[in-house]
C-alpha cells in the first residue's frame, strides 16, 4: 500500500492546478452572476405583468346601487382586453352556477374564465366578459333575480364601454336558469341569450315555472340557443326542450337546441369550449328597432 505521505503529497500537486482554474474562472463566474442578479427581477416582474394581463379585474357597484341589488354581492369580475379599445365593444354577462353562490368573488374566477378563454382562442375580442355573483341571499329567491340584474346592468353600460347592440347573456346550470329567467322577463337588453344545462323553475334544478308562456312570449323576441347535455340527471334535458318548444310555439324564429347526448350535467364543458357557441353568438346584433 501507499504510504499516507505520499498519498497526501500526491494530492497536493493538484492543487495549484485547481488554483488556477478557479483563478480563470472567477472572471466568468463573476459575470455569470451579475447577469442573473439583472435578470431574474426582469423574469420575476414580467411575470407578475403577464399575470395581471389575465387575471380579471374586480368592480364593484356603489353603495346605493348595492343596496337594492340586495341579492348580488356588489362585487363582480371584468375579463377585458389588454389593449383598451377605442370605441364601445361587445358585451359578455356570464352567470354562474350554484357552485358560485357567496360573497367571495374570485370563487367564480374558473367558471368565468373558461368563456374568455374560449373568446381569446375563437378571437372574438375586443370585447368584456362580466360574471356577477350572487349572495347567499339570493338561494331565498331562486338564485338570480331579473330586477337586481338590471341594476347590474345599468351600472356597467354607465361605467364601461359597452356596443349597447351586442350584449350576450350565458350561464351554466343554475346560471343557465337565470339566462332563461332573466331573458324571460327582460328580453329588451339582449342581442342573444345562450343558456347551458340551465332549469326553468325558480324552485330547484328540475322546477318548472308556471310562467313558461310568459317567459316564451317575450324570449321569441331575441335570438335563443340552448345547450344540455342528454344523460344530465340534474337539470333534464328536457327542460331546455320544452321551452325552445314553448318559444318557437310563441313565433320564435331564432331559437333552437343543441344536445350533447354523451354529456351530463358538465355539458358546459363542451359548450364553452366549441367554436360554434362563440360564432353563433357573435353573429347576432339587435336591430334598431329594438
Amino acid at each position: 500500500p501507499v504510504p499516507v505521505r505520499r498519498r497526501v503529497a500526491d494530492m497536493n500537486q493538484f492543487r495549484p492546478m485547481n488554483i488556477r482554474y478557479e483563478t480563470a474562472y472567477k472572471p466568468f463566474r463573476s459575470i455569470l452572476e451579475r447577469t442573473i442578479i439583472l435578470i431574474v427581477p426582469f423574469l420575476f416582474f414580467s411575470g407578475m405583468a403577464f399575470a395581471q394581463v389575465n387575471s380579471p379585474a374586480v368592480g364593484k357597484l356603489s353603495d346605493d346601487l348595492a343596496k337594492k341589488a340586495k341579492t348580488l354581492n356588489p362585487q363582480y369580475l371584468v375579463f377585458s382586453p389588454e389593449k383598451t379599445p377605442d370605441g364601445t365593444v361587445p358585451l359578455v354577462i356570464y352567470l354562474h352556477g350554484a357552485g358560485g353562490v357567496g360573497d367571495n368573488i374570485q370563487k367564480i374566477r374558473g367558471q368565468a374564465g373558461q368563456v374568455w378563454k374560449g373568446i381569446e382562442k375563437f378571437k372574438k375580442s375586443p370585447c368584456i366578459v362580466v360574471a356577477p355573483q350572487a349572495s347567499k341571499k339570493a338561494r331565498e329567491n331562486g338564485g338570480w333575480v331579473p330586477d337586481d340584474l338590471n341594476i347590474l346592468l345599468g351600472h356597467l353600460k354607465a361605467t364601461l364601454k359597452v356596443d349597447e347592440k351586442r350584449i350576450y347573456l350565458t350561464g351554466n346550470s343554475m346560471g343557465g336558469y337565470g339566462s332563461w329567467v332573466w331573458g324571460g322577463h327582460n328580453p329588451e337588453h339582449f342581442a342573444a341569450i345562450a343558456p347551458v344545462s340551465g332549469g326553468i323553475g325558480p324552485g330547484g334544478p328540475k322546477d318548472v315555472t308556471p310562467d313558461v308562456d310568459k317567459w316564451a312570449a317575450n324570449l321569441a323576441k331575441v335570438p335563443v340557443f340552448a345547450f344540455a347535455g342528454g344523460k344530465d340527471r340534474v337539470v333534464p334535458a328536457e327542460r331546455s326542450q320544452r321551452m325552445i318548444a314553448a318559444i318557437q310555439k310563441a313565433g320564435g324564429k331564432e331559437a333552437k337546441i343543441r344536445i350533447h347526448p354523451n354529456e351530463g350535467h358538465g355539458a358546459g364543458r363542451v359548450v364553452f369550449g366549441s367554436a360554434e357557441f362563440y360564432e353563433w353568438m357573435f353573429s347576432k346584433k339587435q336591430d334598431s328597432a329594438q
